[in-house]
């Protein structure tokens, strides 16, 4: 983009990236299989809470998460001093660069990943390395990661289980990276851990260099709300403070997650629907004569070829919406699991189609 006469020039790394332009408008009364959503929405009790608890003068005051913090610490098993409430996932990944990665100093992310992880070591202006997925089995490569890794790596970025790809690595490949990359800040993402159930969470006491962020925007069903949590030792979490805005998550997002969880009825039946419809839409695939990679997650990275895009258009036109991946996937499509009956309705779509 050329700029206007007299306009001030942007730092070099911004001018460098390319633009990120997420598929947001025009979803609403469809059946959303895009974004790896919770689809049926997030548990009663927390529209209960919202309406019950908000007043004029609760959304005229900053934010407070003392009482918040103490909920939510109780229910990842962790103390409030182990961890930030973040604006979504996404700021949690932000404060995590701005407090470790200076410009120029190497950052190692898997590819294909969730793009802001990408996106933030850009705008730091740090020097990215990318280690693929190998093709076609899209399986983590655990190797190529422990051989990348040098005294120069500065932070290590990656998600367990992968988006797009669903793959994922043990807590035992885990502590094999985390062991060679001791000079190094690692981010391990487990925004789908509720269906994988691999967890390093339990190991920020013991390794000082190992973050491990969580979402309430997947198996929660509060996407629209922008709330995440970002854990780590103490030390750890005082630097990270001093790197965020102080009232970045609001009031209502911390209010809704201490009712999402006491309600652990709804997140784990919304959980073995999820888990059964996964297996549907696999066995479903199958008869269609469709290959996809083996997912932990709530999504399927189905492999449809010279047809991805045109899969995913015809599934728009019937308002069913999945995210085409071939860009970075080639002749992939990414499938998030809903319930079974969602899963029936987007099988019956797909043979009619095929």
């Amino acid at each position: 983009m050329r700029l206007p006469k007299g306009a001030i020039r942007p730092r070099p790394a911004v001018i460098a990236m390319a633009p990120y332009h997420p598929p947001t408008a025009g979803r609403a009364d469809k059946l959303r299989l895009d974004f790896n959503e919770n689809t049926v929405g997030c548990s009663p009790s927390v529209i209960a809470a919202l309406k019950q608890a908000v007043t004029p003068e609760d959304l005229s005051i900053y934010p407070e998460y003392g009482k918040a913090k103490e909920a939510i610490a109780n229910y990842f098993g962790v103390t409030p001093d182990d961890f930030v409430f973040t604006n979504g996932t996404d700021e949690a990944i932000q404060v995590f660069i701005n407090t470790y990665v200076d410009d120029g100093q190497e950052v190692l992310v898997l590819k294909p990943a969730y793009a802001m992880y990408r996106f933030y070591a850009e705008v730091a202006g740090a020097s990215i390395l990318d280690i693929p997925y190998p093709q076609p089995g899209l399986e983590f490569p655990l190797q190529a990661v422990l051989d990348a890794i040098t005294p120069d790596t500065r932070a290590i970025l990656l998600a367990n289980p992968n988006n797009p790809t669903g793959t994922g690595v043990g807590l035992h490949g885990l502590e094999r990276i985390l062991s060679r990359a001791r000079r190094a800040a690692v981010l391990v993402d487990e925004a789908y851990y509720e269906f994988s159930g691999v967890t390093a969470l339990g190991e920020i006491g013991r390794i000082p260099n190992l973050f491990v962020c969580r979402t309430f925007s997947k198996v929660f069903g509060m996407a629209g709300m922008r709330l995440g949590c970002l854990f780590s030792q103490p030390a750890n979490i005082a630097y990270l403070h001093k790197a965020q805005s102080p009232y970045s998550v609001n009031s209502l997002a911390v209010l809704a997650a201490q009712a999402a969880v006491q309600d652990t009825f709804y997140i784990q039946n919304y959980v073995a629907e999820v888990l059964a419809a996964r297996e549907l839409l696999c066995l479903g695939l199958e008869k269609l004569a469709v290959s996809y990679v083996p997912s932990s997650a709530n999504f399927v990275l189905a492999r449809f070829g010279n047809r991805a895009i045109e899969v995913r258009d015809r599934l728009r036109e019937q308002a069913i919406l999945v995210r085409d991946r071939s860009y970075e996937a080639p002749g992939c499509v990414r499938i998030t699991v809903g319930t079974r009956e969602q899963t029936r309705k987007l099988l019956a779509a797909l043979e009619a189609l095929l």
